[in-house]
């Protein structure tokens, strides 16, 4: 690489009528070759209207500077009448050229060269940050586009809200959709579910579900208020509802196990909570009438419980509603938590009736069954550790595939042990729970015949103190049949 600073020494300026003399400083690093002097003065004699410069030259050879030459340079009207050294860099091939009164001009394709490696890394950087706000202002939630601006409609009415001071204590819970808070409201404790701006399609769906006339029962959550908090993109959707203590079905059975009267307990009533849900109710004490429902994420994370250890169902935000005459809305087939999912859901071949989707329920209610079985110190066996279904045989982070391959192709269930179908109580549940998850959805029973299913198993325990007249009574009683249609 060579450098060449030319530079213009402070001397007399004559007229341009006069001939410029000036002199400079003359240096040749291949005086020998080219037989001139080394180093010395020289004499610049310009012409007429005409002036000279001085001028220096250097080479850059693997970043040691070596002065190559100095002495005259011919007139350059870009240098007249300056006084301070201006530096303009040029990129010829392999030389840089340095200039300071005088300005040179690059070839064309020396300036090109230039630009293309000095801009191109600044533009792909600006391109891909600009890339990567884009795609963060128009990402797209999982369920659906989300407008800020759009209103998303009255809250339901309720004398709580914006009327007492609300605190949130801790979290209690974190999930798809948000996180959930215990929180503190005048002197009760409340249960409060955030959801982000992304998945305010979720909070809407959640509220419009606990806003349907009817929806008061004893075994579904109850719903308090639900608000806006915030603006623009610090906007936060809130769902408060009544907190239980004990929390989620998965998280008590993780550390508790149960005897047989409450097993009994918990999935009767969760099962008359989600009969409740499925069921047309029609107009009563002025409300409703209530439409069929079907949860469509059944699992026992959302199923809580009371301190009497009754099931209370929540998490409605992937819930659909099935009114006469009007279509149910977003019945995306594919949703829930894919360990829940049931084999047609699975393999997307899903019947968009309202049937259909109660039976997609009913598959996820025959696994948590067999999560209440799993945990039970009723048989005559050790109880092992909480387990989610499925996971001794694919893990705990099952991909879509793993639940294709293991539930549609094999057609396996979590499996029973000997142990259990030893007990008479909790071999009749086994049957129950088979029939829940049969591979044939329209075989399934309904959540109104699993209530009483379980209703009448556990009368039977109740009044039958032997072992030996247990097992006779249930073997001989005619348990409720399928219902013909969910």
């Amino acid at each position: 690489w060579f450098g060449m600073l030319l530079t213009a020494l402070h001397s007399m300026r004559p007229s341009h009528a006069e001939v410029e003399t000036r002199e400079c400083l003359y240096f040749n690093v291949n005086w020998e070759v080219e037989k001139t002097n080394r180093s010395g003065v020289e004499r610049c004699e310009g012409e007429k209207d005409k002036r000279s410069h001085c001028y220096a030259s250097w080479r850059n050879s693997s970043g040691s500077i070596e002065l190559v030459k100095k002495g005259c340079w011919l007139d350059d009207f870009n240098c007249y009448d300056r006084s301070a050294l201006r530096l303009i860099i040029f990129f010829c091939k392999d030389v840089v050229l340095v200039s300071g009164w005088s300005v040179i001009e690059p070839p064309p394709l020396a300036l090109l060269n230039v630009l293309v490696y000095s801009l191109l890394p600044v533009t792909m950087l600006s391109v891909v940050l600009l890339l990567g706000f884009w795609m963060y202002r128009h990402r797209k939630p999982p369920y659906g586009h989300v407008d800020i601006n759009e209103d998303p409609g009255a809250s339901p009415p309720s004398p709580l809200l914006g009327l007492k001071p609300l605190q949130l204590l801790e979290v209690k819970a974190r999930g798809r959709f948000g996180c959930v808070w215990k929180a503190q409201m005048m002197n009760e404790y409340v249960a409060v579910k955030i959801f982000p701006i992304q998945d305010k399609q979720s909070w809407q769906n959640e509220r419009d579900m606990f806003s349907t006339p009817g929806m008061k029962h004893e075994n579904l959550l109850h719903f308090i208020a639900a608000e806006k908090r915030g603006s623009n993109l610090e906007t936060e959707f809130w769902l408060i509802t009544e907190f239980h203590e004990r929390g989620s079905l998965t998280d008590y059975l993780k550390g508790s196990v149960l005897s047989w009267s409450d097993l009994c307990h918990i999935a009767e009533t969760m099962a008359c909570g989600l009969a409740y849900l499925h069921e047309d109710v029609p107009r009563s004490k002025g409300e409703g009438p209530k439409p069929a429902i079907a949860h469509r994420d059944f699992k026992s994370k959302n199923v809580m419980l009371r301190s009497d250890l009754s099931a209370v169902l929540g998490d409605l935000g992937l819930a659909v509603r099935f009114e006469p005459g009007k279509p149910p809305g977003d019945t995306h087939g594919q949703v829930g938590t894919r360990r829940y999912m049931a084999p047609e859901v699975l393999e997307g071949a899903i019947n968009f009736q309202r049937d259909a989707f109660l039976r997609i329920d009913m598959y996820a209610v025959g696994l948590v069954l067999w999560e209440l079985v799993s945990r039970c110190k009723a048989a005559d066996g050790p109880v092992d550790e909480y387990m989610l279904p499925f996971e001794e045989e694919i893990g705990q982070h099952p991909s879509l595939e793993d639940l294709q391959d293991l539930v549609v192709h094999k057609k396996m269930r979590p499996v029973f042990k000997d142990c259990w179908l030893k007990h008479s109580g909790l071999a009749q549940l086994c049957e129950t729970i088979e029939e829940c998850w049969d591979h044939d959805a329209e075989a399934r029973l309904s959540a109104g015949c699993v209530e009483e299913r379980i209703s009448q198993i556990r009368r039977l325990a109740s009044v039958t103190t032997s072992d030996c007249l247990l097992s006779m009574s249930l073997t001989n009683v005619d348990l409720p049949p399928k219902e013909p249609s969910i």
